[in-house]
């Protein structure tokens, strides 16, 4: 017989066992459509002003190039070339180099020399001199000239205008006139154009005949139009003056 106030005593296994908590449901993922993948745009470059874009295709570089020699690297025979004035530039084709060469000139009259003189220049060019002088000759005077561009050279020969004069006015502008040579005799006036050519026209010859284009030419006439040609190409596409090394 129990006793009031006792518990019962429930056997284990009757006891039902706790049940784990349920795990929340898993969210569902749905996969996202492709996207179109767009190439980036590429933004032009920006032109300075007053170029326009050309719709040409630029010209092939010229396989020869100007000899750029610094005046500082010539040899000290080589004249120095200057442009002048503004005012000289505009009526000169040419420009002139700074030489010191002894002229000589004369009238010719009927073959026969009815004054003789001998001058100083100050500069020379292709178009003409400027000749350092105390006494001045009637402008659009004829006179036969001689001179030479360097010690032992052949003399340059020429029929010459005069053309200006200037009055002395002080040590930095000497008196004297200038000639306008209007004819030159037995191609003379090649060796003048040399002057101002020879340092370009030796490094582009060469450059010209140690290229294989100039070894395989046999004839020597071919070889001489094929490095005209090739000259007057470099011109073409370059800016540079060769007059003035520039």
């Amino acid at each position: 017989m129990e006793r009031k106030g006792s518990r019962k005593k429930v056997p284990a296994e009757a006891v039902a066992p706790e049940r784990p908590a349920a795990a929340p449901p898993s969210p569902v993922v749905r996969p996202e459509p492709p996207r179109a993948v767009v190439p980036p745009r590429s933004e032009p470059r920006a032109q300075p002003l007053g170029r326009p874009v050309s719709p040409f295709p630029a010209r092939p570089a010229s396989p020869f190039r100007f000899s750029s020699t610094p005046v500082a690297s010539r040899p000290p025979s080589a004249p120095l070339i200057g442009v002048g004035s503004e005012e000289e530039v505009e009526h000169r084709r040419f420009p002139r180099a700074q030489l010191a060469t002894s002229f000589e000139l004369w009238i010719d009259e009927g073959g026969e020399r009815r004054f003789t003189a001998t001058l100083r220049s100050v500069n020379v060019s292709v178009g003409g001199a400027f000749l350092e002088s105390t006494f001045f000759l009637p402008l659009s005077t004829e006179l036969r000239v001689r001179f030479s561009l360097a010690p032992g050279a052949a003399p340059v020969e020429a029929r010459a205008l005069v053309v200006r004069e200037q009055r002395s006015m002080g040590d930095e502008m000497p008196s004297g006139f200038g000639i306008h040579f209007e004819e030159f005799y037995g191609q003379t006036e090649v060796a003048l154009a040399r002057l101002f050519l020879d340092l370009r026209l030796r490094a582009f010859a060469e450059e010209y005949l140690a290229s294989p284009r100039a070894r395989g030419l046999s004839d020597g006439l071919e070889r001489v139009v094929d490095a005209l040609a090739a000259w007057e190409l470099l011109k073409a596409h370059s800016s540079t003056d060769m007059w003035r090394g520039e």
